[in-house]
Protein backbone atom coordinates (compact mmCIF):
# COMPACT_ATOMS: atom_id res chain seq x y z
CA UNK A 1 0.00 0.00 0.00
CA UNK A 2 1.18 3.24 -1.11
CA UNK A 3 1.53 5.63 2.25
CA UNK A 4 -0.79 8.30 2.80
CA UNK A 5 1.89 10.17 4.78
CA UNK A 6 5.34 9.91 3.17
CA UNK A 7 7.80 11.24 5.90
CA UNK A 8 8.70 8.44 8.52
CA UNK A 9 10.46 10.23 11.79
CA UNK A 10 12.49 7.56 14.26
CA UNK A 11 13.10 7.55 17.71
CA UNK A 12 16.45 6.04 18.09
CA UNK A 13 16.83 5.38 22.30
CA UNK A 14 14.65 1.77 22.68
CA UNK A 15 13.40 1.84 19.19
CA UNK A 16 16.08 1.86 16.93
CA UNK A 17 19.06 1.37 19.46
CA UNK A 18 18.43 -1.57 21.71
CA UNK A 19 19.52 0.05 25.01
CA UNK A 20 16.81 -0.57 27.74
CA UNK A 21 19.48 -2.69 29.37
CA UNK A 22 22.16 -0.45 29.44
CA UNK A 23 19.60 2.53 30.29
CA UNK A 24 18.59 0.59 33.41
CA UNK A 25 22.45 -0.05 34.62
CA UNK A 26 23.15 3.88 33.74
CA UNK A 27 20.21 5.14 36.16
CA UNK A 28 21.13 2.44 38.68
CA UNK A 29 24.30 4.21 38.87
CA UNK A 30 22.95 7.57 39.16
CA UNK A 31 20.80 6.18 41.82
CA UNK A 32 23.76 4.75 43.70
CA UNK A 33 25.34 7.91 43.59
CA UNK A 34 22.97 9.56 45.97
CA UNK A 35 22.07 6.28 48.01
CA UNK A 36 19.04 5.59 45.97
CA UNK A 37 17.36 2.28 45.04
CA UNK A 38 17.80 -0.17 42.52
CA UNK A 39 15.55 -0.19 39.61
CA UNK A 40 15.14 -4.06 37.81
CA UNK A 41 13.97 -3.38 33.59
CA UNK A 42 10.22 -4.22 34.36
CA UNK A 43 10.06 -1.40 37.21
CA UNK A 44 11.73 0.90 34.85
CA UNK A 45 9.88 0.29 31.72
CA UNK A 46 6.17 0.67 34.39
CA UNK A 47 7.82 3.37 36.11
CA UNK A 48 9.54 5.88 33.57
CA UNK A 49 8.04 8.76 32.31
CA UNK A 50 9.10 12.58 31.35
CA UNK A 51 10.00 14.96 32.74
CA UNK A 52 12.64 12.85 33.75
CA UNK A 53 13.45 14.58 36.96
CA UNK A 54 9.75 13.64 38.35
CA UNK A 55 10.66 10.08 37.52
CA UNK A 56 13.68 10.00 39.73
CA UNK A 57 11.65 12.05 42.04
CA UNK A 58 9.15 9.32 42.49
CA UNK A 59 11.94 6.61 43.22
CA UNK A 60 14.08 8.00 45.40
CA UNK A 61 11.17 9.65 47.43
CA UNK A 62 12.04 13.19 47.36
CA UNK A 63 12.10 16.16 45.62
CA UNK A 64 15.03 16.64 42.82
CA UNK A 65 15.62 20.06 42.13
CA UNK A 66 17.15 21.36 38.83
CA UNK A 67 20.86 21.31 40.24
CA UNK A 68 20.26 17.59 41.58
CA UNK A 69 18.36 16.83 38.54
CA UNK A 70 21.55 18.30 36.31
CA UNK A 71 24.04 16.03 38.38
CA UNK A 72 21.99 13.01 38.28
CA UNK A 73 22.11 13.31 34.41
CA UNK A 74 25.52 14.27 34.71
CA UNK A 75 26.05 10.51 36.04
CA UNK A 76 23.43 8.87 34.17
CA UNK A 77 25.23 9.92 30.59
CA UNK A 78 28.70 8.93 31.73
CA UNK A 79 27.66 5.55 32.73
CA UNK A 80 26.04 5.18 29.83
CA UNK A 81 28.46 6.65 27.18
CA UNK A 82 30.77 3.71 29.09
CA UNK A 83 28.49 1.10 28.03
CA UNK A 84 27.43 2.47 24.26
CA UNK A 85 29.60 -0.15 22.22
CA UNK A 86 27.94 -3.06 24.07
CA UNK A 87 24.62 -2.13 22.52
CA UNK A 88 22.94 -2.75 18.94
CA UNK A 89 20.11 -2.05 16.94
CA UNK A 90 16.93 -3.51 17.07
CA UNK A 91 16.91 -7.16 15.45
CA UNK A 92 14.77 -5.86 12.49
CA UNK A 93 16.04 -1.84 12.59
CA UNK A 94 17.65 -2.66 9.27
CA UNK A 95 14.87 -4.56 7.75
CA UNK A 96 12.32 -2.07 9.05
CA UNK A 97 13.81 1.02 7.27
CA UNK A 98 14.46 -0.37 4.26
CA UNK A 99 10.69 -1.46 4.18
CA UNK A 100 9.42 2.07 4.02
CA UNK A 101 8.93 3.65 0.25
CA UNK A 102 8.97 7.52 1.81
CA UNK A 103 11.51 9.69 3.56
CA UNK A 104 12.63 9.22 6.52
CA UNK A 105 14.44 11.32 9.04
CA UNK A 106 15.65 10.27 12.79
CA UNK A 107 15.03 12.80 15.59
CA UNK A 108 16.64 11.73 19.68
CA UNK A 109 16.80 13.01 22.81
CA UNK A 110 20.28 12.05 23.50
CA UNK A 111 22.81 15.11 22.90
CA UNK A 112 22.84 16.04 19.41
CA UNK A 113 26.91 15.75 18.89
CA UNK A 114 27.08 12.66 20.29
CA UNK A 115 24.03 11.32 18.43
CA UNK A 116 25.42 12.31 15.02
CA UNK A 117 28.65 10.01 14.70
CA UNK A 118 27.12 7.54 16.45
CA UNK A 119 24.53 7.23 14.09
CA UNK A 120 26.62 6.68 11.31
CA UNK A 121 28.81 4.34 13.30
CA UNK A 122 26.00 1.98 12.97
CA UNK A 123 25.47 2.57 9.16
CA UNK A 124 22.43 4.47 9.09
CA UNK A 125 23.21 8.09 8.13
CA UNK A 126 22.23 7.45 4.10
CA UNK A 127 18.68 6.65 5.19
CA UNK A 128 17.91 9.58 6.46
CA UNK A 129 17.19 12.77 5.49
CA UNK A 130 18.01 14.55 8.48
CA UNK A 131 19.00 13.27 11.83
CA UNK A 132 18.77 15.46 15.41
CA UNK A 133 19.01 15.31 18.96
CA UNK A 134 19.08 17.37 21.96
CA UNK A 135 20.75 20.93 21.60
CA UNK A 136 21.03 21.27 25.03
CA UNK A 137 23.11 21.11 28.29
CA UNK A 138 21.20 18.92 30.31
CA UNK A 139 18.13 16.20 29.02
CA UNK A 140 14.92 14.97 30.76
CA UNK A 141 12.25 17.06 29.16
CA UNK A 142 9.56 16.54 26.83
CA UNK A 143 9.89 15.55 22.93
CA UNK A 144 7.31 18.23 21.38
CA UNK A 145 9.01 20.80 20.93
CA UNK A 146 11.87 19.35 19.23
CA UNK A 147 9.86 17.76 16.74
CA UNK A 148 8.54 21.00 15.53
CA UNK A 149 11.83 21.95 15.36
CA UNK A 150 12.84 19.29 13.81
CA UNK A 151 9.99 19.06 11.10
CA UNK A 152 10.39 23.34 10.64
CA UNK A 153 13.61 22.40 9.40
CA UNK A 154 12.66 19.69 7.43
CA UNK A 155 10.17 21.83 5.42
CA UNK A 156 7.35 19.53 6.59
CA UNK A 157 3.87 20.07 8.29
CA UNK A 158 3.07 17.52 10.95
CA UNK A 159 0.05 15.98 8.70
CA UNK A 160 2.40 14.53 6.30
CA UNK A 161 4.31 12.43 9.19
CA UNK A 162 4.34 9.64 11.13
CA UNK A 163 6.14 8.76 14.17
CA UNK A 164 7.73 5.44 15.47
CA UNK A 165 8.99 5.53 18.55
CA UNK A 166 8.62 3.45 22.23
CA UNK A 167 6.96 6.04 24.75
CA UNK A 168 4.04 8.04 25.04
CA UNK A 169 5.91 10.97 25.13
CA UNK A 170 6.59 10.18 21.52
CA UNK A 171 2.87 9.91 20.86
CA UNK A 172 2.00 12.75 22.64
CA UNK A 173 4.90 14.69 20.53
CA UNK A 174 3.00 13.32 17.75
CA UNK A 175 -0.13 14.64 18.24
CA UNK A 176 1.48 18.14 19.23
CA UNK A 177 2.56 18.34 15.28
CA UNK A 178 -1.10 16.64 13.73
CA UNK A 179 1.15 13.45 13.07
CA UNK A 180 0.37 9.81 13.71
CA UNK A 181 2.49 7.85 15.75
CA UNK A 182 3.05 4.13 15.84
CA UNK A 183 4.18 2.89 19.20
CA UNK A 184 6.92 -0.06 19.70
CA UNK A 185 6.88 -2.27 22.69
CA UNK A 186 10.46 -3.35 22.49
CA UNK A 187 11.85 -0.53 24.14
CA UNK A 188 11.95 1.32 27.07
CA UNK A 189 7.60 1.43 28.17
CA UNK A 190 5.48 -1.01 29.64
CA UNK A 191 3.60 -2.83 26.65
CA UNK A 192 0.31 -2.53 28.20
CA UNK A 193 0.99 0.87 28.64
CA UNK A 194 1.72 1.95 25.08
CA UNK A 195 -1.45 -0.34 24.59
CA UNK A 196 -4.17 1.38 26.75
CA UNK A 197 -2.87 4.77 24.73
CA UNK A 198 -4.85 4.13 22.18
CA UNK A 199 -2.41 5.08 19.63
CA UNK A 200 -1.32 2.11 17.62
CA UNK A 201 1.44 -0.86 18.67
CA UNK A 202 3.27 -3.04 17.28
CA UNK A 203 5.98 -5.69 18.92
CA UNK A 204 8.29 -5.23 16.09
CA UNK A 205 9.54 -2.34 13.70
CA UNK A 206 8.74 -4.61 10.88
CA UNK A 207 5.16 -4.69 11.78
CA UNK A 208 5.54 -0.50 12.89
CA UNK A 209 6.33 0.34 9.17
CA UNK A 210 3.63 -1.42 8.54
CA UNK A 211 1.27 -0.16 10.55
CA UNK A 212 2.44 3.76 9.45
CA UNK A 213 1.95 2.89 5.69
CA UNK A 214 -1.85 2.19 6.75
CA UNK A 215 -2.14 5.21 8.92
CA UNK A 216 -4.27 8.46 6.98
Amino acid sequence: MTPTRGHLVWDWNGTLLDDLGLVVEATNVAFASVGGPSVTVEEHRARFRRPIAAYYADMLGRAVDAEAFGALDRIFHDAYRAGLTSCALADDATTAIAAWPGTQSLLSMWFHDELVPTVHTYGLTPHFTRVDGLRAAVGGGFKAQWLAKHLAELGLDGREVVLIGDSIDDADAAVSVGAHCVLYTGGLSDPAGLRASGHPVADTLTEAVTLATTLS
